[in-house]
């Protein structure tokens, strides 16, 4: 009988791998009954007593371009909107559902208007497909990323609107910079939590126009065009502002190189820097790649969550990704992940899935090397120091 590694035993175990915790009750539709999907894994977070608020968090989501050619191909070939509004998340409902919170990164405006901004890929969706975010139980999205204001401030301002209509909290984004700064406040389980995002690309990193950023009269995102300067003092005044009215200040940030598995330097100090001003837990996405996580005083830094519902490709090299779980109470934090699959072109378009078995332990081990460089999650230190062995009778 083949010898189990302890990699693989770490792993199969549920050290690693999380799925739903406890449920936060029913939502808006239901999963789409013509699609198997494997369950969550078992949870390795428990409850504990102490009073605190559970967060899933997810990365880039578009569901405009490809996605909605998918979903008007779907309504062509006799499928309902009322089947197809929950088909995407259908696969992570489960884990979104037993947090407290689940937000993601929204790649792209809602509006059917506006004025293309010059640049090399611009996304938008029709308004209703908002419909997809409130049925998946997406309860929260940054909006501040390279995409938002790809049709100007009517689409800023149709995507705010719809999104309040939705009843989705939203952040990084708004009708100038002011707006776009203001953070979210919101309170759950006796605790006040506050969201703030930006988008800010160092160097050669950055390829778009300064107009997709907000200014002091023109619509756009949070954060400053290749100043890392600029960023530094806007981050150090937002959350000197936020901390004393908040328990548990969180950034979003939309940052690094598309295509890369390194996190810049820019990346690292950043992070650093809101952590050490009072930054409970910091999020990051743009790169279309995962990227290490690291645990900084305490507060666990996810540099890039990678795609997640994402409409922007149809076959992707890479389809890695994962969901970022974390538990924050007043004196602490806990977080792991769920390796994910995020789509498989054509049976599976645009829908991520939970992997598990081989396909988990691999997925796992290849989040944990990222991870190399940093102190990391304990789950995550665990796997890495673990032997590999070769499996053996």
């Amino acid at each position: 009988m083949p010898r189990m590694n302890r990699r693989e035993f770490l792993v199969r175990s549920g050290v690693l791998v999380a799925g739903a915790a406890i449920a936060r009750g029913a939502r808006a539709g239901t999963p789409a009954d013509s699609l198997a999907f494997p369950a969550p894994p078992a949870d390795s977070l428990a409850t504990p007593a102490e009073p605190g608020v559970s967060l899933a968090v997810g990365g880039d989501t578009t569901l405009g371009y490809n996605l909605q050619d998918h979903f008007d191909q779907q309504l062509a070939a006799g499928r309902t909107r009322e089947e197809l509004w929950p088909y995407y998340f259908a696969g992570v409902r489960p884990i979104l559902d037993a947090a407290d919170l689940a937000i993601v990164n929204l790649e792209c405006p809602f509006t059917e208007r506006g004025v293309k901004l010059e640049k090399n890929f611009n996304f938008r969706a029709r308004l209703e497909m908002v419909e997809v975010l409130r049925q998946g139980s997406v309860d929260v999205v940054t909006l501040a990323n390279n995409h938002m204001n790809d049709w100007g401030p009517d689409g800023v301002e149709d995507t705010c609107r719809v999104l309040d209509q939705a009843g989705i909290g939203r952040f990084g984004a708004g009708a100038n910079l002011h707006a776009a700064r203001v953070p979210l406040v919101l309170e759950r389980g006796g605790l006040k939590l506050g969201f703030l995002g930006y988008y800010f690309q160092a160097g050669d990193d950055m390829i778009e126009p300064r107009g997709v950023y907000a200014t002091r009269r023109a619509a756009g995102v949070a954060g400053c065009y290749k100043s890392l300067g600029a960023m530094r003092k806007m981050i150090r005044e937002d959350l000197a502002a936020l901390a004393p009215r908040v328990d548990l200040p969180i950034v979003y940030f939309h940052w690094g190189k598309e295509g890369t598995y390194d996190v810049r330097d820019y990346q690292i100090e950043l992070a650093h820097l809101c952590v050490d001003h009072g930054c409970r837990a910091v999020f990051g996405a743009h790169p279309h790649r995962l990227q290490g996580v690291e645990l900084y005083r305490g507060a666990p830094i996810f540099y890039s969550l990678g795609n997640f519902v994402y409409g922007g490709i149809k076959e992707p090299k890479d389809a890695l990704t994962m969901i970022a779980r974390v538990r924050l109470t007043r004196d602490g934090a806990q977080a792991d992940v769920v390796p994910l699959e995020f789509t498989r072109w054509p049976d599976r378009a645009f829908q991520p899935v939970v992997l598990e078995g081989d396909a988990g332990v691999a997925a796992m081990a290849r989040i944990a090397e990222l991870s190399s460089g940093f102190a990391t999650l304990p789950a995550l230190e665990a796997l890495r120091a673990a032997p590999v062995q070769s499996s053996g009778h």
